[in-house]
């Protein structure tokens, strides 16, 4: 065989091999959920596979991909690099892709036609709600956080890139909630406020049924301006604070207790009765001697029983007492619940700070920072 055309069968080879390596998967549902399509080709019209309009999250593997939302690559195109997208709101493109194909290594792409690097599996824990205070990040499981000094201290959690398993005893066991990409200003409402003990990421390919998983989260996604976009402004029309969830607050008060009474003292009162008996014989005579006796013994008996007693119904301790209240979290919302109106559609959405009278869109009422 004559060595030139071996050479090119061998590059012909090469370039086939990577060209096939090249593939996407496209999911119905965000965070790699729902129907999935998976592609090693160019696909012109995605309406032919019946996933046209479909994708909302994507994972892109060994190559860079053009996605457009318009069939044969037209309208508004963005290429992904190799990674895993767990939303393609960020860019735009959610619901809205038509034309899919690989791009070769050897064509040089413009920065800007380029999506957000899609962001590594990641989650980081908070001491208090809110994200306050100390805090942990991990791309990688932990069967104990106790070795890395954070058991049963996790009060709030944001998870990047890809869905995490959070458990309440370590190696993964007891109960267990599984968080989806996002913000999580409180984990008292999943039953595991300063109760996780272990983490992992969540399979791409895992199945989980739907009450395993923890409320969903705020959605924590990066709304900059893309493609120079056109932007606009758009009325608010309402603004509500989501306050956090109640919080206990606790004291301790120091009380009076009454001790416990001594007992009758039994002697006191005999001794008591034998003298006013002997008294009351004395002055008495007859009839009236026995009469004067017995009242004698009564009377002795009762001043005999308080001898010794010191006055004991007046002595009182103290005592530490611990009392709680719950105490709704006024001081900081957790987030802001807008309300705003663009091309006199109602559109919704979280914010971590109050907007002003309007906020940024772009022309499909997306907001845009």
């Amino acid at each position: 065989m004559n060595a030139r055309f071996r050479v090119a069968l061998v590059m012909a080879g090469v370039a086939i091999a990577s060209q096939a390596a090249a593939q996407a998967t496209f999911y119905e549902r965000q965070g790699f959920e729902g129907q999935s399509f998976t592609t090693a080709d160019t696909v012109k019209n995605l309406s032919r596979q019946g996933f046209s309009n479909h994708a909302s999250s994507v994972v892109v593997r060994d190559d860079r991909w053009e996605v457009c939302e318009d069939v044969r690559f037209n309208g508004r195109c963005t290429i992904l690099r190799p990674g895993r997208y767990p939303s393609l709101t960020a860019m735009g493109l959610n619901k809205s892709i038509s034309s899919v194909r690989a791009v070769r290594s050897n064509v040089r792409i413009d920065d800007h036609r380029y999506a957000p690097i899609p962001v590594a599996a990641q989650v980081t824990f908070y001491e208090r709600q809110g994200f306050g205070g100390r805090s942990f990040t991990t791309q990688e499981p932990v069967r104990n956080f106790r070795r890395h000094g954070f058991n049963d201290s996790a009060s709030s959690v944001v998870v990047l890139g890809d869905r995490w398993e959070v458990c309440e005893d370590n190696r993964y066991s007891g109960r267990c909630a599984v968080l989806r990409p996002g913000k999580y200003p409180s984990l008292a409402a999943m039953g595991l406020n300063n109760s996780v003990s272990s983490v992992r990421a969540v399979n791409i390919n895992a199945r989980v049924d739907d009450h395993r998983y923890a409320p969903a989260p705020i959605a924590d996604y990066n709304f900059y301006r893309r493609n120079d976009e056109r932007l606009y402004d758009a009325n608010v029309t309402s603004v509500r604070a989501v306050l956090g969830t109640p919080e206990q607050h606790c004291w301790v008060e120091r009380e009076e207790v009454a001790k416990e009474r001594r007992s009758v003292n039994v002697p006191g009162a005999i001794a008591g009765a034998i003298i006013g008996g002997i008294l009351g014989h004395q002055v008495g005579g007859g009839r009236g001697q026995d009469i004067a006796t017995a009242g004698g013994a009564v009377a002795g008996a009762a001043v005999g029983a308080q001898i010794g007693r010191g006055g004991s119904e007046q002595a009182l301790q103290t005592r530490d007492v611990e009392r709680c209240d719950s105490v709704p979290d006024q001081a900081n919302p957790d987030y802001w619940d807008v309300t705003y109106n663009f091309r006199g559609q109602t559109h919704r959405m979280q914010m971590t700070a109050p907007p002003g009278p309007t906020v940024t869109v772009n022309e499909l009422g997306e907001p845009r920072a």
